[in-house]
């Protein structure tokens, strides 16, 4: 990051959900290192201890711990009301918890579309919710990590795609009605990039041995695309999408949708599993 992008963030209290692996972990590296004041809330107490060596290890200041579930009514509200207690203000929230359900359609069942929009879509809902008075009153921002998915759905991942679509439509209706009251909203939109969520299991179980799907000369490293999240962050940015193919999958679905249709169709023709009965689960 430049100068300017650190100077932006030094003494700003910062809570990050799904800060314990990934995209997460690495926002907070990188934001304790310029000067960040964090609070880092996610499922997994474990790892987000090892991410608070890690802070340690650049020297950024001990950032607070919070055990959160944002499926969980309760959880965002206590981070936040933990985040104020500790920090005495709270000026960015990133909403980063999510996870991908993935499978074709006639082998998922209604519970796992549930279930994945209960993290992406409604945890994101409750975090906001929870985190507007304060940032309000900060005069602050709030940041949603969607993904390309949320331009263009691919087959296989209809659950995921869904669930990133209804968070862009999510942060295009607020945007304009939360500037009007001094609060800035940046929507990030990541395209593959290096992180953990391609070996979660449809639970939200990681699998940490699992091979890395897709091919590794796609895949972004996540200290890179966080270094391009947190200058979008720093300039307040209404949206950034993330990664050059990223770019060009939003470019193709906005001016050439048909080109992405066709490769689509064949994506599906080539695999067998999507020609399947639908099972009883």
């Amino acid at each position: 990051m430049g100068t300017g992008v650190t100077s932006r963030f030094r003494d700003k209290v910062v809570l990050i959900t799904g800060a314990s692996s990934g995209i997460g972990e690495e926002l907070a590296v990188q934001l304790a290192r310029a000067g960040a004041r964090l609070a880092l809330a996610a499922r997994r107490g474990d790892r987000l201890a090892q991410v608070r060596e890690r802070i340690a290890a650049v020297g950024g200041a001990e950032p607070l711990i919070v055990v959160c579930d944002v499926t969980l009514d309760g959880d965002p509200p206590r981070a936040v009301a933990e985040t104020l207690a500790h920090w005495n203000r709270l000026d960015i929230v990133i909403a980063n918890a999510g996870f991908g359900v993935v499978g074709p359609f006639a082998k998922l069942s209604l519970e796992d579309y549930r279930r994945q929009f209960e993290t992406n879509v409604f945890g994101v809902l409750r975090t906001l919710q929870a985190a507007l008075p304060a940032v309000l009153a900060s005069q602050g921002q709030l940041v949603i990590i969607g993904s390309v998915a949320g331009w263009t759905a691919s087959p296989g991942a209809s659950p995921y795609a869904m669930s990133k679509f209804a968070v862009r439509a999510l942060a295009n209706s607020i945007t304009p009605e939360l500037t009007l009251l001094g609060v800035r909203v940046t929507l990030l939109s990541p395209g593959f990039v290096e992180s953990d969520i391609r070996r979660v299991d449809n639970q939200g179980r990681l699998h940490a041995e699992a091979a890395e799907p897709i091919p590794r000369w796609l895949v972004v490293g996540r200290d890179r695309a966080v270094a391009q999240m947190l200058r979008a962050i720093a300039r307040g940015q209404r949206e950034m999408v993330i990664t050059g193919h990223g770019k060009l999958f939003v470019v193709l679905e906005r001016f050439f949708p048909w080109v992405l249709r066709a490769a689509a169709r064949r994506m599906a023709a080539t695999r067998g599993s999507y020609r399947t009965e639908p099972t009883s689960e």
